[in-house]
């Protein structure tokens, strides 16, 4: 029997209800709640809630923090229903691991990355997300890497982010076999407003044919 791999997809930096059903309705596993001031993505706890209370089920709600204070994460997942946790920052394993949530640690690929480090640093990771280093930008950045740098017998789940669009988005799942895909400006409008079509083609391009 043929089993067909699906690629997952994660809408991140949804700043409204509207965006996060439009995700949903065209297929997203996963939508991102930014809860880091300095972006401008970046979602209050009254509003992030209103997203969530309004998400469909089986849609994972991804709350990411870029060294943020532990009081202020406890109190987003107090009031926010999310689902996983993101971090985006130089948070270590015991910080990632305080809050009884399954966690996705950012890895920053500036060159000189050492994958099976980073592996070995966070044990209780579910998974690890690829993203672009810009110097003095966490995230977010809308820059490829290079994917010839990621190894392909890495033992975690890899999350492939960075530059992510329509254009490029199967030859990055033909050439990575990642377990998802993250996408934020590849999908936009304007920053921190989604295009509904430009996420409906987004999707589709991750499907095998």
């Amino acid at each position: 029997m043929n089993h067909l791999k699906r690629t997952r997809v994660k809408i991140c930096g949804v700043t409204n209800i509207e965006d996060a059903n439009a995700a949903v309705l065209a297929g997203a596993d996963a939508i991102g709640l930014v809860f880091y001031k300095a972006s401008p993505r970046n979602v209050s706890i009254s509003l992030a809630k209103q997203i969530t209370d309004n998400i469909s089920p089986f849609v994972n709600c991804v709350g990411l923090f870029v060294d943020a204070d532990n009081t202020y994460i406890n109190e987003v997942i107090k009031e926010v229903a999310i689902d996983t946790i993101q971090f985006h920052g130089q948070e270590t394993e015991q910080t990632c691991a305080l809050f009884n949530k399954p966690y996705i640690k950012a890895v920053r690929m500036d060159g000189s990355v050492c994958l099976y480090d980073e592996i070995e640093k966070y044990p209780t990771a579910k998974a690890l997300l690829l993203d672009a280093y810009v110097n003095g930008v966490p995230g977010g950045t809308g820059k490829a890497f290079d994917w010839s740098i990621i190894p392909n017998n890495l033992s975690k789940p890899i999350i492939l982010a960075g530059g992510l669009d329509i254009t490029n988005v199967k030859k990055a799942i033909s050439q990575v076999e990642p377990f998802g895909v993250d996408v934020s400006g590849g999908v936009e409008k304007e920053k921190g407003i989604k295009d509904p079509i430009k996420i409906k083609k987004f999707i589709s391009e991750t499907i095998n044919d």
